[in-house]
């Protein structure tokens, strides 16, 4: 880390502060220094932030490992071969995930400090404060300020549930013992992933949720992934009330509401997994007229400029986008936002997502009804797996490809992707609606043949043709 300490006179002055020293916050201060600017990076508790870890990189590798498992007991789908594959020691595998953690955490932001001579590093809790930043009773003097304090796992407000030792997302990627069985409360993209991740280690896995799983997914997604994981004996309990958390002598018990009637669902363990709360309460937003919105999160412009003169905003704190590539993003645009006058705006329409159950569920641009919200007249192709040549040399046709277009200027506005390599397609759609290209674009293009990626082509082709009645490459 850097070697220089604000020193107790408080008398150093800095072009910038950044307030957490996450992705968010190192992207800004590299950003700033790049530029010339004297900067103070300030954390409070493990440098590196949420992505490294306990977020995407623990999680990932983990979720990894899990598929190895279930590799192998699928191999008998080609003729001629067996495996078995054990999750023999569970402590090892979290200490190898330690390990990668510990590694990139250092390798990525620890030993990045000392090559930026115009960076400062302050550990210590902050609080916005006039002319600059308060920090273990000093004050860091900057006239401009990029807040990136990151989020936390949040819980919902169910009656005994604050009684009960439940697991976290971050918590749950620390057990050394795998549960006997695990309830699994929310359906989003972290409920869905940790809970296939658990169920392939053996574990008995039920996931409750309110409405559907993936409920920001395009239906014909949700509803495909959910008889994927039925598959896998992941038991769904879906559009339910949460009436009360209760601990049993085995465990925990949820009681939920469906149709009227209670229903009680128990487990050795309990996994919250129902979204994220901004880390924003030690740093005197009312007093410094800070604005929030409704969801807790830091209220920002198209800019990341907060309510306060001066003062910005990127990362988890501003309680959307929560990916950490556009953490870095919108942190980026920030700083030079703030050294540069406010010129650019933030642009998230062409904003690719991933969620790392398998199949993989990746999306770019607008859902079909999001397109008709906004008042194109909408097309869609809705493309099955087993279309896709790829999909049947791997004998895994578990899937489908969905493109939503403007029927006049024949636009590509949406691509979603349900497949077992679906993350490293959907880039190829973020370039095309990026670029304002057409489903006539991406059918005319050059795919290679037997990629997962070949299937945005035919299904751009199956707009206006019977994809069964074409040839192989015969776009």
């Amino acid at each position: 880390m850097s070697d220089y300490c604000v020193p107790k006179s408080g008398n150093k002055s800095f072009d910038l502060a950044v307030i957490g020293a996450g992705s968010a916050g190192f992207s800004a201060a590299i950003t700033a220094a790049e530029q010339g600017a004297q900067v103070a990076l300030i954390g409070h508790g493990t440098i590196g932030g949420t992505c490294v870890n306990i977020g995407c990189v623990p999680s990932k590798t983990l979720i990894r490992a899990a598929e190895t498992l279930h590799q192998a007991g699928v191999a008998h789908r080609f003729a001629g071969i067996r495996a078995k594959a054990n999750a023999e020691d569970w402590a090892a595998t979290i200490r190898q995930k330690d390990e990668l953690v510990a590694g990139l955490r250092q390798s990525k932001y620890a030993d990045l400090l000392p090559a930026y001579n115009t960076i400062s590093y302050v550990e210590g809790q902050a609080r916005i404060a006039d002319g600059g930043v308060a920090v273990n009773g000093d004050l860091i003097r900057a006239e401009r300020l990029i807040i990136t304090t990151g989020a936390r796992p949040s819980a919902p407000s169910i009656p005994g549930i604050e009684d009960v030792d439940h697991l976290t997302s971050t918590s749950a990627l620390a057990l050394e013992a795998l549960p006997k069985s695990l309830l699994v409360i929310g359906g989003g993209y972290i409920g869905a992933e940790l809970a296939q991740m658990f169920a392939r280690m053996g574990v008995s896995v039920t996931i409750v949720y309110r409405s559907t799983l993936l409920p920001a997914a395009e239906p014909e997604i949700a509803e495909a992934l959910s008889g994927y994981f039925r598959d896998e004996g992941i038991r769904l309990a879906c559009g339910v009330a949460y009436q009360r958390v209760e601990r049993t002598n085995t465990g925990i018990c949820l009681i939920v509401k469906k149709d009227g009637r209670e229903q009680a669902l128990a487990a050795e363990r309990l996994l919250v997994a129902t979204g994220r709360t901004p880390n924003v309460e030690e740093l005197g937003l009312w007093e410094t007229g800070i604005a929030q919105a409704p969801n807790g999160g830091i209220k920002v412009d198209d800019r990341m400029l907060t309510t306060r003169a001066g003062t910005y905003a990127a990362g988890d704190v501003i309680g959307r986008d929560q990916f950490v590539y556009m953490a870095a993003y919108g942190a980026k645009l920030a700083a030079k936002n703030a050294l540069n006058g406010n010129g650019l705006r933030y642009d998230n329409a062409a904003m690719p997502t991933v969620v790392f159950t398998d199949p993989q569920v990746a999306s770019v641009g607008l859902t079909e009804a999001a397109a008709h919200s906004a008042g194109h007249d909408v097309r869609v192709s809705v493309l099955p797996l087993h279309a896709v040549p790829r999909a049947l040399a791997a004998r895994d046709t578990r899937g489908l490809i969905k493109l939503v277009a403007d029927q006049r200027t024949r636009k590509l506005l949406g691509a979603h992707i349900l497949a077992p390599e679906g993350s490293d397609s959907i880039q190829t759609a973020t370039f095309a609606i990026r670029q304002g290209l057409t489903i006539d674009d991406l059918s005319e293009t050059i795919f290679p043949y037997l990629t997962t990626v070949e299937g945005l082509k035919l299904a751009a082709l199956a707009f206006e043709k019977d994809i069964s009645r074409l040839s192989c490459c015969a776009g």
